[in-house]
């Protein structure tokens, strides 16, 4: 088991066009053998400390293994929708990780 950490940042005035991704690309996950375990909308007043910038979401998605992982990325029907991730993400930062 795999547990992928994203911290997602959008430009300013992209949240429905990001939306738009999710909405395609989220149901996807279990197709794969994933569960999305967590999706967070951190407030302003949630920052308790840290050099990161508040990120916009963040999601936690455990995948069987690596293999599944990268089958949900190269998904055909994600990939259509790529260019709305593309134009609302200004940046990303993915952590891979193992439960102890």
């Amino acid at each position: 088991m795999i547990y992928i950490t994203q911290l997602i940042y959008i430009h300013p005035g992209m949240e429905k066009t990001f939306e738009e991704f999710e909405s395609v690309a989220l149901p996807l996950i279990d197709k794969y053998n994933g569960k999305l375990l967590l999706r967070v909308r951190p407030e302003g007043g949630s920052m308790v400390g840290g050099e990161l910038d508040l990120p916009y979401e963040i999601h936690l998605v455990s995948f069987e293994g690596e293999e599944d992982f990268e089958r949900f990325k190269a998904d055909p029907s994600r990939a259509q929708f790529l260019h709305l991730k593309d134009k609302s993400v200004r940046r990303m930062m993915l952590v891979k990780g193992i439960a102890l």
